[in-house]
């Protein structure tokens, strides 16, 4: 079935736009990029002369005819634009975090249930080779029970920089940035903790937001460790999953962002690979196996959404998973606050 590109607008130019969102829809046929909104006129209209080109995002919204809305404007007005682009019929793709505030995520799922729209929340790592790889490891029983999961996502970032995301004081800090991706996979693997316990911190001279955290998820067989500061300078340990028959440890985060940063086109399958040298391993007692990253690849995030819009199904993340994430991250705040485990409501 021969089925025409769906229209699709971008709201903002920035780092999420330009690395996440753009590379794709100009290059996946299912798409066609035709409408960006931004103040960087003369950047839009020299890379993209083919989209229309608005000032605003209101403006954008009221006059493209852009079926899907790609939402990567600062997180504070995610629910505004979010809200606006459904009360104009148009399906919406929102860059994590879903919102700021539970009540706001609640209004807008409710929103696109009455216009029969998709919403869906930007959660890519759900395509990282290595968390597939986890996945995988976990699901064929090569681990056996999972005891102890830790997932990282460390930096070495010890001085503010002047970006909205490490300025802005609502939804700003790393919580808000990466605990969505750390959230969203453990949530994926494992379900719903009982109780979470969690330090929220600022750490760094002149930060104004969240910059240290440590969530702690606690499950009736397993404990599940999410961690991110900005003060680790070696490798990162991005996973270190322990069961009752091998352990898998993986050192290094998955490519695509910086191949995406350095201009790499995602047109082949392979654009998505670890190299060898980037694998994990698998230990047992007496045991060392490398065990080969599977294949990811944010272009499945993509396809699987056009499917839906096309198919009338279901969003790649919908937006009660992602709201799951946001309500976590609420507690953990409260957590950290209290000093005190906190219940999950089931």
């Amino acid at each position: 079935m021969n089925l025409k590109p769906i229209k699709t607008a971008v709201i903002g130019y920035g780092f999420s736009a330009k690395t996440f969102h753009i590379p794709f829809i100009s290059h996946l046929a299912e798409f066609e990029l035709t409408a960006i909104s931004s103040s960087q006129s003369e950047a839009v209209t020299t890379g993209f002369p083919q989209a229309e080109h608005y000032l605003t995002a209101e403006a954008l919204l009221q006059q493209s005819d852009a079926a899907l809305v790609i939402i990567t404007a600062p997180n504070d007005v995610h629910f505004s634009l979010a809200k606006a682009a459904l009360e104009q019929n148009k399906h919406v793709i929102i860059e994590k975090p879903f919102v700021i505030d539970v009540a706001d995520g609640e209004a807008l799922i409710a929103l696109a249930a009455e216009k029969g729209l998709i919403l869906s929340v930007y959660n890519n790592r759900r395509w990282d080779g290595d968390f597939l790889t986890v996945k995988k490891l976990i699901e064929d029983g090569s681990l056996g029970e999972v005891k102890c999961f830790e997932s990282h996502f460390d930096r070495f970032r010890p001085e503010v920089r002047q970006r909205w995301r490490e300025q802005s004081a609502t939804g700003g800090g790393i919580l808000f940035d990466l605990g969505p991706h750390l959230l969203d996979q453990t949530l994926q693997l494992f379900g719903l903790p009982n109780a979470i316990t969690a330090q929220c911190l600022i750490m760094r001279e002149g930060s104004t937001n969240v910059d240290y955290f440590n969530l702690v998820l606690h499950y009736p067989d397993k404990v599940a460790t999410l961690h991110c500061d900005l003060f680790s300078a070696g490798p990162n340990k991005r996973f270190s999953v322990k069961g009752n028959k091998a352990s898998y440890e993986k050192y290094g985060l998955d490519p695509q962002e910086d191949r995406l940063k350095a201009g790499v086109v995602p047109v082949d399958a392979s654009w998505a690979d670890e190299t060898p040298e980037q694998y994990g391993h698998l230990y047992t007692l007496d045991t060392v196996e490398t065990v080969p990253t599977e294949r990811g690849g944010y272009q499945h995030y993509f396809q699987a959404m056009a499917e839906a819009i096309n198919s009338e199904g279901q969003a790649p993340v919908n937006a009660e998973d992602a709201l799951w994430s946001i309500k976590l991250i609420v507690l953990a705040m409260e957590s950290s606050r209290l000093g005190k485990t906190l219940a999950v409501p089931q």
